[in-house]
């Protein structure tokens, strides 16, 4: 079993262990239950979320069985971790609308068959039934306000201000902890390194609550971090979300794509399954080879294929290559709609199909006698097929999918027309 933990040593996943030596131990011993947990605070998750997800995923591999926790309780009342200042409560539709979005992602990560199967539960079916005595009692007896107070997450909220709410989120997780432990044999949670404060809580309460002998563990994970300093998961864009609704495919491989060499071997570590010799050689090209991007290109392939299936890997591939060649006549309506996103977009209304007209009506070119020159100069495609005929009139077989144009002034410069 040291195996491993060999492996999340070697991949630079273990950041926090409440208890190494008996981890170690105990995982060579058995195979164990052990949970990571999410807030519905979005209806999706993105990028930021998957880590330890894919931790959790990787001690299935070897055998071990995960739960995977939905926070639709946690996610009325708002983890402080992090934030500077209360998170805004969410209305309990919401939550549960959010619970089901970031379940189907879930469900692509994990597997829920077979005798290690995933297990996918939500707190709120059993925090939301107690009552306060019950949670004052037989809860809220067996944690210490010092103790409390000394976590991090409270600390630092302390002279901004902190409520009463949000300072009882460390016991509502523990109460998760504890009754994983009871009722579903889990001995250890997984969590990011925000989370460490939450998770020795939970380990707290089960020391108090579960009688002698409890073994239970904890473990967090490095914050993803960027070589230049900037923050890793966000673009101008802002986030990257396992939605592709909210960030397409395309945009999907084109955020892994785009790594920097400084940071592609620990993406590579942090987020796929591949194995430490594939690994090693990519590391190896990067050194001698990083024209290439052969390493920036398994990454995107392997991220996209677990987050949105092989279909819309080989539509993010497709598309990248039609825009790298200008070639974008061979692209479907769909495809066109994910690689043409962020494009100035024009709802041409006119009668004069003249391509002049076109290019002005949609401010391509300033002026007619612009558009005259930019044609006559070579400086105008039409789906990838450059026109120098100042006299062409757009058809319907201009129409990419039967519902748009894409234009190319210069050579970056990209344009939808729709109709």
């Amino acid at each position: 079993m040291g195996h491993l933990l060999e492996d999340l040593r070697w991949r630079g996943i273990i950041y926090q262990e409440t208890d190494a030596d008996g981890m170690e131990e105990t995982l060579e011993k058995e195979k164990i239950s052990l949970y990571c947990g999410v807030d519905p605070t979005a209806d999706s998750m993105h990028i930021g979320h998957l880590l330890p997800f894919l931790t959790l995923r990787r001690f299935q591999q070897h055998g071990h069985r995960p739960i995977v926790l939905v926070g639709g309780f946690t996610g009325l009342i708002g983890d402080p971790s992090g934030k500077s200042e209360e998170r805004k409560l969410q209305t309990m539709e919401q939550v549960e609308l959010n619970v089901q979005g970031i379940k189907s992602q879930l469900e692509k990560i994990f597997d829920f068959e077979g005798d290690n199967g995933a297990v996918m539960t939500n707190n709120y079916d059993w925090a939301g039934p107690m009552n306060l005595i019950t949670f004052l009692r037989d809860y809220g007896k067996h944690i210490g306000v010092n103790y409390m107070l000394a976590k991090d997450t409270v600390a630092s909220r302390l002279d901004t201000g902190i409520s009463f709410t949000e300072f009882t989120y460390t016991l509502l997780q523990a109460i998760d902890f504890l009754h994983l432990y009871k009722n579903f044999n889990c001995k250890m949670q997984i969590g990011g390194s925000d989370q460490w404060g939450n998770i020795t809580t939970g380990l707290e309460m089960i020391r108090k609550m579960a009688g002698e002998g409890a073994k239970a563990y904890g473990m967090t994970i490095p914050l993803v971090t960027k070589a230049d300093g900037t923050k890793f998961g966000k673009t101008e864009g802002g986030a990257i979300w396992l939605d592709p609704k909210k960030t397409t495919p395309y945009e999907f491989y084109q955020f892994w794509i785009n790594t920097a060499d400084a940071d592609v071997i620990k993406y590579l570590k942090y987020f796929t399954f591949l194995g430490k010799e594939e690994i090693e050689a990519l590391e190896a090209s990067v050194e001698t080879e990083p024209h290439l991007r052969n390493a920036q290109r398994a990454l995107a392939e392997a991220m996209t294929r677990m987050i949105h299936g092989e279909e819309s890997l080989q539509q993010a591939i497709r598309i990248t290559e039609a825009l790298f060649s200008g070639d974008v006549k061979s692209l479907s309506a769909e495809e066109v709609e994910q690689g043409f996103k962020d494009v100035p977009t024009h709802l041409y209304e006119g009668e004069e199909l003249g391509l002049v007209d076109v290019l002005v009506a949609a401010k391509i070119s300033s002026s007619r006698r612009q558009a005259r020159e930019d044609i006559q100069n070579g400086a105008v495609s039409i789906n990838g097929e450059r026109v120098t005929d100042v006299q062409y009139e757009l058809t319907e077989e201009d129409r990419l999918g039967g519902a748009s144009t894409i234009i190319r002034r210069g050579k970056k410069k990209y344009f939808m027309i729709r109709y």
